[in-house]
């Protein structure tokens, strides 16, 4: 591949790429607290709805993470973006947003929706006491599928936190929560 066509490729990847993660955080930008609140409770009962198990875990999580929607991008080059809200004892406790940057072969765009119900104090303090917390770094989180969900009771549980993907929608080859920044935001 020629010199120029490789820096033409490379300048549309960073604009397609910059394009979305602007449109993505303009969007986002725009939900108040009441929007969120109201969007993580769906979220919960869609999520209760599908996978029983979930419903379960919520009742021994100290505090629960939803992020109704989160939006993912990519041509070489990708990022997701959402905004969630940490509900602990029922209520709405505070907002969090979650970014993540990849490269590599990829192309498309989807969004989901996912959960992280947060078991230990470990984690929860993770969380809050840290400018980002990076999903996978630190406390030990368990991606949920439905196989494993279905061999998981309330007397195994052994991990600092589990999260469940839910509402998928798009066109993307894979989903991984694993490198994604969490960071407290304002509402």
């Amino acid at each position: 591949m020629s010199s120029n066509l490789r820096n033409i490729y490379k300048s549309a990847t960073l604009i397609f790429f910059s394009v979305f993660l602007i449109a993505t955080m303009n969007q986002a930008n725009a939900a108040t607290a009441s929007d969120l609140d109201r969007d993580a409770n769906e979220a919960l009962h869609l999520l209760y709805k599908s996978n029983p198990i979930a419903e379960t875990l919520s009742k021994k999580a100290r505090a629960i993470l939803v992020f109704p929607k989160i939006v993912k991008a990519g041509l070489v080059f990708g990022g997701s973006y959402g905004e969630g809200v940490l509900i602990k004892s029922g209520k709405s406790n505070e907002y969090f947003n979650a970014v993540s940057a990849s490269w590599g072969w990829q192309a498309g765009a989807q969004s989901y929706g996912y959960v992280v119900f947060l078991m230990t104090e470990q984690v929860e303090r993770s969380l809050l006491e840290t400018h980002g917390w990076e999903v996978g770094v630190g406390p030990t989180v368990v991606l949920m599928n439905e196989g494993a969900a279905k061999n998981l009771s309330t007397s195994s549980l052994k991990d600092d936190a589990y999260a469940f993907i839910f509402d998928q929608s798009g066109l993307m080859v894979s989903i991984s929560i694993e490198g994604t920044k969490i960071s407290r935001i304002k509402r």
